[in-house]
């Protein structure tokens, strides 16, 4: 194996989201956290040697299509690879899903990157540590600002009360986290999916 070779096979790769379980309305028992969830295409950023690529929740290399959002990470890090959601804000500021698919042809200036998850920091593998750690790690690494890489909030307390606020602001559900579990990928129970059920010609 020449030293090209051996530098490639170190390299971050993608790994497959963890995907949540849908459910009729959100836990509400103790241990778990909520946030928004988001319109738009579940996405994960690989930062390493000095190169910055987003991939598809099915692993394909969508950075060319998500250039500006590549452009714009600039975060305190060597490598990382960051969980989230590309979206496009509407006119009340909640994703707009059907002009996302617009925009990433006519204007990817309007994407933005959500992220609210970290699963690699600088050589550590965080997928073994409890959400609410991992949680805390992005936070430190990505400030809460808005620009073209966001920091998705997470909530605590009354599920249906939050779940009930959220919908208001026109965002289409909530996903519930378990606070203390590791990140695996594919389908979980320790991630619900709650989404409102107001859209009349809906197909879940």
């Amino acid at each position: 194996m020449g030293k090209r070779d051996k530098v490639d096979a170190d390299r971050l790769e993608f790994i497959p989201p963890q995907m949540p379980t849908p459910v009729e309305q959100p836990p509400e028992d103790e241990g778990w956290v909520h946030e928004a969830k988001l319109d738009g295409y579940r996405t994960q950023i690989i930062i390493d040697k000095g190169r910055v690529r987003l991939y598809s929740k099915n692993g394909r290399d969508w950075t060319a299509k998500y250039w500006p959002i590549a452009l714009a990470v600039d975060l305190p890090c060597r490598a990382a690879i960051l969980d989230g959601e590309v979206i496009v804000s509407g006119v009340r500021g909640a994703p707009d899903s059907p002009a996302l698919e617009a925009a990433i042809w006519n204007e990817p200036s309007r994407l933005v990157f959500v992220a609210f998850d970290i699963l690699h920091l600088d050589g550590r593998n965080l997928v073994h540590l409890p959400l609410l750690e991992r949680k805390q790690v992005l936070r430190q690494l990505v400030e809460p600002c808005f620009g073209k890489i966001q920091y998705s909030e997470h909530f605590e307390g009354d599920a249906l009360a939050i779940f009930r606020a959220i919908e208001k602001t026109g965002l289409d559900g909530v996903i519930s986290k378990r606070a203390d579990s590791r990140y695996r990928s594919g389908p979980s129970k320790t991630w619900l999916k709650a989404k409102y059920s107001r859209k009349p010609f809906s197909n879940g």
